[in-house]
């Protein structure tokens, strides 16, 4: 069992605590078959709507209780990580319809999402731009009611399996960031096609997709038109302190099994343990794990204390946490010698698992622009009321 005891840190309330335990459950009963990661994929989501997992990825007030959410990341991550990212995506692939959607969309999609009885996916990358959504080239053109869209998304979770997409078009109400519009829709839409299944090494369902023509009616647009952009980042902003609790999750795992293996592995007749140098190894990935612990669940708790954008803190937590990580990780496959990189060892898996963490929802160095120009921002406010 892995260490709970920051369960007792003051960020929780016993509504927590109690969800913290209900996940546990669930996901030791897991049982993942990983030879088909699309199947996977639909039955996980199926198992968790079914246990009432994923309650917290959607609210019909347009609230979340993000440290719900990070702790179910946390947990689900230990355990498997195409769990994990099953309960991720119906979160962010409805978070604009939760944070923006009409009552129509929300009552159409929320509950079939929850339940599991529905899959989403979030559209917004594009072959030429990534982190770089202020430039996206994708087209949704007004004609009569509806909206004709052309262009491609690409790297998009749950691409070919999903059953509703949150995408995000140019509009054109002005250049740049705002003239960006939201829409969700389905893939039964004439002109959407699946361009491209993408393969990685850690395997879950991935796909280019491809809008030829493809006409949308207007109320599939969430929000207001040239507010995409704005709905695009209050999202990232609610699930991206969630992407450093899943790479925290991966850790926690990595560190337990290092843990076992020192302790049962021996050397010269002694445990790999009782080497100070294994030790030191120990403390630097207990202390990396507490740290990133105390990084994201900060940002939780600042959103669900009313922090209308926790850009910084999400932010800080994303980049450290993914990154000190990958650390720990790779500190566990050192440990096990050669067993770490035999495949089906868990470490093995874990550092597959982890590497994409430091990309996606912002890469690493993304998220030191924003936090030195959070940074800088604060220097100039303060300058400004001294």
């Amino acid at each position: 069992m892995s260490d709970r005891t920051y369960l007792n840190w003051p960020f929780f309330d016993d509504h927590h605590r109690e969800w913290s335990e209900k996940v546990e459950e669930v996901a030791k009963g897991l049982s993942v078959d990983h030879s088909g990661v699309d199947a996977a994929c639909q039955n996980l989501v199926q198992t968790l709507g079914h246990s009432g997992v994923l309650g917290p990825t959607s609210s019909d007030t347009g609230k979340f209780d993000v440290r719900k959410l990070c702790l179910a990341r946390d947990i689900l991550a230990r355990h498997d990580g195409l769990a994990d990212f099953s309960f991720a995506m119906q979160g962010l692939g409805t978070g604009a319809l939760t944070l923006f959607g009409s009552q129509a969309q929300k009552n159409r999609w929320l509950p079939k999402t929850r339940s599991g009885e529905a899959i989403s996916a979030f559209a917004l990358t594009e072959p030429g731009s990534g982190s770089d959504v202020a430039n996206s080239t994708m087209t949704a053109v007004p004609d009569g009611d509806d909206y004709i869209l052309n262009g491609e998304k690409t790297w998009i979770s749950n691409g070919g399996i999903a059953d509703l997409y949150t995408l995000f078009a140019r509009t054109g109400e002005a250049a740049g960031a705002r003239g960006l519009s939201a829409f969700v829709i389905t893939p039964d839409l004439s002109g959407f096609t699946i361009k491209e299944r993408l393969q990685t090494i850690a395997p879950h369902p991935l796909a280019t997709l491809r809008f030829e023509d493809c006409r949308v009616p207007s109320s599939a647009m969430i929000g207001t038109p040239g507010q995409g952009f704005k709905i695009a980042m209050s999202v990232l902003d609610v699930f991206r302190p969630t992407v450093a609790a899943a790479a925290l999750g991966f850790a926690r795992r990595a560190f337990d099994e290092a843990l076992t293996r020192v302790s049962e592995r021996h050397v010269q007749g002694a445990p790999l343990f009782d080497l100070q140098m294994v030790q030191g190894h120990i403390a630097d990935m207990a202390l990396d794990i507490d740290a990133a612990a105390l990084l994201v669940y900060r940002a939780a708790w600042a959103k669900d204390s009313g922090a209308a954008r926790i850009t910084k803190e999400a932010a800080m937590a994303k980049l450290f946490s993914t990154e000190q990580a990958q650390k720990v990780i790779d500190t566990a496959v050192q440990l096990f010698g050669g067993d770490g990189v035999r495949s089906g060892m868990p470490v093995e898996q874990l550092y597959r698992d982890i590497r994409a963490l430091r990309i996606y929802e912002g890469a690493s160095d993304v998220q030191k622009v924003i936090i030195a120009r959070q940074a800088l921002g604060t220097l100039q406010n303060a300058s400004q009321h001294s």
